[in-house]
């Protein structure tokens, strides 16, 4: 039997490059090497394309036309997290090659990264979030949007002003379309929540404020086209104030329980409502949902869907399945043979 000639790529012209390859080497390092035939590509942070050489962990030499490279390949595996990678227009391209590949397709990514636009889809779908404002910076200026997204235009501070009347403190303030923590603050007072808008500014125009919740930080993985399976559950313990970039990737200090210590009926109801989640966005083949668990009420909050989670060896995708019965190497196997499912 001739084997699949399969591209994973990685990479990626986002702030989550390093990321991406240290998923694709955890990958490659698990992936039946017998089954496949494997091409890593990798995509530098200047949109040059290369072909990778898997045992040195170097670009061996540029690929001209990308175009033609990809089409010679059976199926692609993109493991490019955050902009370009996950919201959709990867997944255009490979739409446009009409080649199969691993994950969600254009809707779900582009709705999945941009965590304001999930935010709308989740409230269609009766899920609940914790308080949230949304504002747009605009040249100099910040665009406060309501609840039926009209737009008013103010300065920073009649800004903080009017989120700091809406919300209680703390809050947590998101780039709309940014990964891994990336460019996210905690604000406790006005001065704080105004460098934290100013911040993330800087990674995305969209920006999300929500109110804090206390309590458990948790996460499901899901599995699956239309009969979608959902893993155990996990609780994050981040070493500092909130999961950031470095508490993730950096502080060894952090840590994630699997799996996490609830009740029976609170982790059955997250497990129902991550199935919800990705169904809602219109999702394919995985994602991981992440919630809070509300300290004393034990009330859900769905937080945000992740379209293409990490695949790191400290990952929580694969760690969530690995405890629900399926090892990685199963795990990839089984996202791989649901990008060639047809409807």
């Amino acid at each position: 039997m001739q084997s699949i000639k399969l591209g994973i790529i990685f990479g990626g012209m986002s702030t989550e490059n390093e990321v991406s390859i240290k998923s694709a080497q955890s990958i490659l390092k698990n992936i039946n090497q017998k089954k496949y035939d494997i091409y890593p590509i990798f995509l530098g942070e200047n949109g040059i394309w290369y072909q990778w050489e898997s045992e040195r962990q170097v670009k061996k030499e540029k690929i001209e036309n990308i175009f033609e490279y990809l089409k010679k390949l059976d199926i692609l595996f993109p493991v490019l997290h955050g902009l370009y990678g996950e919201d959709g227009s990867i997944q255009g391209m490979f739409k446009l090659l009409k080649k199969p590949f691993v994950g969600c397709g254009i809707l779900a990514s582009s709705i999945g990264m941009d965590k304001v636009y999930t935010k709308i889809i989740f409230e269609k779908a009766r899920l609940k979030q914790a308080p949230y404002e949304f504002i747009k910076k605009y040249k100099k200026d910040y665009i406060l949007v309501n609840d039926i997204l009209e737009g008013e235009k103010l300065k920073i501070e009649e800004a903080v002003e009017k989120v700091s009347g809406n919300l209680k403190f703390p809050m947590f303030i998101k780039p709309s379309n940014s990964g891994s923590s990336i460019g996210i603050s905690k604000a406790h007072n006005k001065q704080e929540l105004k460098e934290a808008i100013i911040y993330a500014a800087k990674f995305d125009p969209k920006i999300l404020i929500e109110q804090g919740i206390k309590g458990k930080e948790v996460e499901c993985a899901v599995l699956g086209n239309e009969e979608v399976i959902a893993s155990c559950v996990g609780e994050v313990k981040s070493a500092e104030e909130f999961y950031s970039y470095d508490a993730k990737y950096n502080n060894t200090a952090s840590k994630t329980e699997i799996p996490a210590h609830l009740p029976e009926n609170i982790t059955e109801e997250i497990r129902k409502q991550a199935i919800k989640a990705f169904k809602a966005i219109d999702g394919k083949g995985l994602s991981r949902v992440d919630f809070f668990v509300e300290e004393g009420s034990n009330e859900i909050y769905i937080n945000e869907i992740n379209t293409l989670p990490g695949f790191t060896n400290i990952s929580m995708y694969p760690k969530l399945w690995e405890a629900s019965g399926i090892p990685y190497e199963t795990l990839l196997d089984r996202i791989i043979e649901l990008s060639t499912e047809t409807d």
